[in-house]
């Protein structure tokens, strides 16, 4: 059975996505690319993945002096889970109403209108082999 990882708070979540889009990364370096778009202390970011290791999203390598740290989550996995999350939360499981809501907000481009119209021909075949 596997173990239910906690839900990322936001600035977890941000230091997953240069963890995901870097890869394996100091605290240093994870600070320094977090105050690329905001000042954020040193320090703030070593408790913050010090919790994640505690919490099971990230590993720490302790090798070195120096402790470089992983991403212990998939960003696939981490994205399904909070979106099936949000789905459920904001727009009571549904789906469709969220799509919704999405495409009746945003201006979207024929580039994007043809990858929708190409997903939902790619789930109408998955249905019918299903049938």
């Amino acid at each position: 059975m596997r173990k239910k990882l906690p839900r990322p708070t936001e600035a977890e979540l941000e230091i997953l996505q240069i963890l995901w889009s870097a890869g394996p990364s100091t605290v240093r370096e994870v600070n320094d690319k977090l105050n690329e778009e905001r000042e954020v202390g040193y320090t703030t970011t070593l408790k913050l993945m010090q919790i994640m290791a505690e919490k099971g999203l990230a590993k720490r390598d302790t090798a070195s002096r120096t402790h470089v740290y992983t991403a212990a989550v998939e960003e696939s996995d981490t994205q399904q889970r909070l979106l099936q999350n949000f789905v459920d939360m904001t727009f009571k499981g549904s789906a469709m109403k969220m799509v919704m809501q999405a495409l009746g907000n945003h201006k979207a481009s024929q580039e994007e209108l043809e990858e929708i119209k190409a997903l939902i021909e790619k789930m109408e075949d998955q249905q019918g082999k299903k049938s």
